[in-house]
């Protein structure tokens, strides 16, 4: 008995002991698991010196490469901007700027791993949101139709909006597309818009996706395609300076709304802070309007309001 009693104040101590250490662990291992994760850009230019900048090298005039194999374009000026911005306001005088091309099929992911901090120009969507963060929009972007300058006015009628003229035994809208053969550039916004406006159409025209804007230009030249569904204002800067732009033709319709933004890594609130203040700074300077001006020439009222609304205040 007197054995017995001397333990217990031992087996009390340990049973403390134990307790403690089970609310400890069920104390800190929620905020462990919990505890969001964050990009940190900010600090990782800090220590390398080094903000990397991803564009694609075939989406003129929003980025692409020259004759010199630079990455250029409206996208990759303004970002060149931004990071110049960023080198002033944030005390890196030094940072130096490292250009990564992309293409559509990895663009995103280079993102969401690390390969780039900033990528200059890409369509803001739902779907693209599900990995990335995005900055304010740089350009009111939307999708388009290139046809041959000689297409059928049936054709044209409809995918401008109106219904097909003439007597009615020429065929009904429907019956006008479902004789077509249409072309997109494959993992763009481009392909799932025409195949979801297909689909809830329940039209069974042809589609051939294509891996470049230029090829996409090719087969309506060559009449294998009978239109091609790209960012209009891409197909509008291919016709303006093309050598085949007698031949083609684009439409006025603009068939959606997809705003082009500067996408970067999603939990990462400072950096997109960073860069949405150095946009909203730019949007209404003069260096802004000149790099607007060489690739889409003198904006109007509507583009105006555009950078307007974009624009965030302090």
């Amino acid at each position: 008995m007197q054995r017995a009693r001397l333990n217990r104040p031992h087996e009390y101590r340990v049973r403390i002991a134990r307790l403690a250490i089970t609310f400890l662990a069920a104390s800190v291992l929620p905020l462990t698991v919990l505890e969001p994760a964050s990009a940190a850009t900010l600090d990782r230019l800090q220590q390398t010196g080094k903000l990397t900048l991803g564009y694609r090298a075939d989406a003129r005039p929003f980025s692409y490469k020259d004759e010199s194999g630079n990455a250029t374009g409206y996208a990759v000026g303004l970002c060149q901007q931004v990071a110049d911005k960023i080198k002033s306001d944030q005390g890196l005088a030094t940072l130096t700027v490292e250009w990564v091309p992309v293409t559509v099929e990895d663009q995103f992911q280079a993102v969401r791993d690390g390969k780039v901090d900033l990528l200059c120009g890409a369509a803001e969507t739902l779907t693209s949101r599900k990995d990335d963060d995005f900055s304010v929009p740089i350009f009111p972007g939307g999708i388009g139709a290139r046809l041959r300058a000689n297409a059928p006015i049936g054709l044209r009628e409809v995918l401008s909006g109106r219904p097909p003229s003439g007597p009615l035994w020429r065929g009904n809208p429907a019956q006008v597309l479902e004789k077509q053969t249409f072309s997109v550039v494959a993992g763009t916004p481009s392909e799932k818009w025409l195949a979801d406006s297909l689909d809830r159409l329940q039209l069974t025209a042809r589609v051939v996706p294509v891996k470049s804007y230029e090829e996409g230009v090719r087969r309506v030249l060559d009449g294998s395609s009978n239109a091609f569904f790209a960012d209009r204002s891409i197909l509008l800067d291919a016709a303006r300076r093309g050598s085949s732009a007698r031949d083609l033709t684009v439409l006025r319709r603009q068939f959606t709304y997809a705003p082009i933004a500067l996408a970067l890594e999603r939990n990462d609130a400072d950096f997109r802070l960073v860069v949405d203040r150095a946009l909203s700074q730019l949007f209404g300077s003069q260096n802004f309007h000149d790099l607007y001006v060489k690739w889409f020439g003198e904006p109007g009222q509507s583009v105006d309001t555009f950078f307007k609304l974009s624009t965030l205040p302090e």
